[in-house]
This record gives structure tokens, C-alpha cells and sequence, in this order.
């Protein structure tokens, strides 16, 4: 009898806990009614609280960390799947985050207590306004939905803008496109630009990319010694894409010039080396000039006839004995000592072709870029 009269006792004080607890509570919430009740503004028959202001917040913070985590998730999923297009992850994860943005404003103007079947009443505000400052900003978001969905502009492609400026587009966003120069500029460029403008997109169907290296030799040299040497050298840069085949290396001769016999050695590049081409012309450049050397062929100088009347002061032929002896005085001067050559352990250290080095190093500093970027934006979506 006296445990069970403990136990009621017990159970009637938790109760009294209890209750005690949700009066607390209603009196609280009954004393907050007020504040969240207050009116901040009314017009057109909507009254705007403090408590639909916070309810509306509330609604676009979950939106916003709703579409993190399942940006996240995506962005894991593309990593997981090595076969997954980099640039489908992208256009998704935008897709959901514009999505779960609309989804959350909306709710949050129904809390507020603006239905949306009555918002129309703000399109005239709304017309005015894009009329005014927000026509640009609302043109560059619906250019980047187009480049979205249109995907003739993708994550990861190698574009060339009207202005000449060559980079790899990193991201694709609300107002602006950020492109990445091979000198690791960051360039941002207004959405609209790349839906009227000109935009040259090197890799939209394939990767792989011809390129054309203009040089000249003297007037004549053997011009099937020319190719042979400009074959090597194309065979010593490694970014050719194929030494036979549909695509193997082309020897042009293109025109007959003023000073030279001017030709053209024509390649496929591989994948890496379309990104950056400045550097891969640098590169067979250097390789030509040093396959040219060693088989003796000569790269001219611009030479033009010269008919004199007069040189010196004089004409006929005591110009002509004046320019002697002037030409001969170059010629002991030019029998002067010189300058010692580079020793050969200085030419083999200034041998290596530099602009293939800094391709190859340009390739492998972009992808660990692209990496730390990916690992910040996955710790900058943890909840």
C-alpha cells in the first residue's frame, strides 16, 4: 500500500511538471502573439507580419540548404562515377538549386501573405524595374538558363571570345560566365554575351584540334629535305596526335614569298594540348628550328634589290669604288675575336623546349585546381 501511494504520489507531481510546463509554454506563446502579430506594412488588402517575415526566412533558409545537399550528393555521385559528364553534374546541380530557390520564394510569399495567384498585383513594379536597373540582370539569368539547357556552352570547354581572349569555362552562373586563362586569369563575362555574340568554341564536338605552324626557308633548298626535317620535329613534340594514319602530320608549301619558300607544318594536337595554343605553337616552333639546323637548311633573312644612284656623296663608278671599300672595312671587322660559345654543359641545360614543359605542367596544375575547387565547395555546402 505504501509503494503504491508513492507511485500515485510520484506520478500526480510529474504530471503537475507537466502542466505546469504547457501553461508556461501557452503563456509564452500567447505573450510572443502580439510581436508576431504586429503589422509592418499594408497595402492592397495584404498585411505584412513579423511573424510571416520570419516564417518566409525560414522557408528560404531550407530551400537553400535543401539544394547544398543535393548539389552535394550530386557532385559525390559525378566523383563516384568516373564515366558521369563533369559537365551534366554542373548543369543538374544548377537546375536543382534555381528549382529549390523558386520553390522556397514562393512559399516564403504565401507566409508572408502575398498569394501567389494575387502576384500579379507586383508585375507592374516588377516591368518597371527590368525596365530600368534589373532588365541586364534578368537578361544574363535567363542567358544562363539557355546555356544550360542548350549546352552548346559547357563546363570544361575551351572558348575564344570576340575580343581574342582565350579559356576553359569554369562556371556557369546567375549573371556571369568565369573562363580561366592559360595564365590563370579569372575572367568573367556577362551571360548575354554568349547567346548574341560570337563565342569560337574549340571543343564543343571534339576534342582533338589541327593546327597550322607557319616558317620559311631560302629559295632553293630541297623541299622534300624541308618536310623531312619538319616531320621530325613534329614527331619530337609529344602533343602530335598521330605519326600516320588520316591524321598524320602535313607539310605545306603555301606561297612563294618575297624571301623565302614559305611552308606550313600541319597537325593534330592531343586533347591537352588544344587548351592551350600559344604555348603548343611555341613548342614546334622550337622543334623546327632545331630539326632546320641539323640538316643545314637555311631559315632567310628579308632581302630586298637595292638600285643606287648615288653612295657617298659620289655617283657612277667612284660610288661604286667608295661602297668597296667600305664593304671591305666590315669584313676586318668582322674577323675581330668574338665572344666564346656556350660551353656544352650550358647548351644541354638550355636545350630542353620550354613550351612543351609548360604545357605539360599547365595540364597537371589545372586539374589539381579543378580538384581543390570541387573539395571547396563540398566543405563550403556542409550543413
Amino acid at each position: 500500500m505504501a509503494a503504491e501511494a508513492a507511485s500515485d504520489s510520484l506520478q500526480r507531481a510529474g504530471d503537475s511538471v507537466i502542466d505546469a510546463a504547457d501553461e508556461a509554454a501557452r503563456k509564452g506563446v500567447d505573450g510572443l502573439q502580439p510581436f508576431l502579430d504586429h503589422t509592418l506594412l499594408q497595402f492592397s488588402g495584404v498585411s505584412i507580419t513579423v511573424g510571416g517575415i520570419l516564417a518566409a526566412l525560414v522557408a528560404v533558409l531550407v530551400a537553400v540548404l535543401v539544394s547544398a545537399l543535393l548539389r552535394r550528393a550530386l557532385n559525390r555521385y559525378g566523383e563516384r562515377q568516373p564515366n558521369a559528364s563533369r559537365a551534366s553534374i554542373y548543369t543538374l546541380s544548377r537546375v536543382v538549386h534555381y528549382a529549390f530557390i523558386a520553390v522556397g520564394l514562393l512559399l516564403a510569399l504565401e507566409f508572408i501573405g502575398i498569394p501567389v495567384a494575387k502576384f500579379t498585383v507586383f508585375a507592374g513594379a516588377i516591368g518597371v524595374g527590368l525596365g530600368f536597373g534589373l532588365q541586364a540582370i534578368f537578361n544574363n539569368f535567363i542567358s544562363g538558363l539557355i546555356l544550360l539547357f542548350d549546352r552548346s556552352l559547357k563546363v570544361g570547354d575551351f572558348v575564344e571570345l570576340e575580343s581574342g581572349v582565350h579559356g576553359e569555362v569554369q562556371a556557369i552562373q546567375i549573371r556571369a560566365t568565369r573562363i580561366v586563362t592559360n595564365d590563370n586569369i579569372d575572367i568573367l563575362v556577362p551571360n548575354s554575351e554568349f547567346v548574341s555574340g560570337r563565342v569560337v568554341n574549340w571543343t564543343y564536338r571534339d576534342v582533338s584540334r589541327r593546327i597550322r605552324v607557319p616558317f620559311g626557308v631560302a629559295y632553293g633548298t630541297d623541299k622534300e629535305l624541308v618536310k623531312k626535317a619538319a616531320l621530325e620535329a613534329a614527331a619530337e613534340v609529344p602533343f602530335t596526335l598521330a605519326l600516320d594514319g588520316p591524321r598524320k602530320p602535313q607539310v605545306w608549301l603555301v606561297e612563294f614569298g618575297d624571301s623565302s619558300l614559305n611552308f606550313e607544318l600541319v597537325t593534330w594536337l592531343t586533347a591537352e594540348a588544344t587548351k592551350r595554343p600559344a604555348t603548343v605553337k611555341a613548342a614546334y616552333l622550337w622543334a623546327l628550328e632545331t630539326a632546320l639546323a641539323q640538316h643545314g637548311i637555311e631559315i632567310p633573312f628579308p632581302q630586298r634589290d637595292l638600285h643606287l644612284r648615288s653612295i657617298f656623296g659620289q655617283q657612277g663608278d667612284a660610288a661604286l669604288a667608295a661602297f668597296r671599300r667600305n664593304a671591305q672595312a666590315v669584313d676586318e671587322d668582322a674577323e675581330a675575336p668574338r665572344a666564346p660559345a656556350l660551353a656544352q654543359d650550358e647548351r644541354e641545360a638550355l636545350s630542353s623546349n620550354d613550351a612543351t614543359l609548360d604545357v605539360q605542367q599547365g595540364g597537371a596544375e589545372l586539374a589539381e585546381a579543378a580538384e581543390r575547387e570541387d573539395n571547396t565547395d563540398n566543405d563550403a555546402r556542409e550543413p
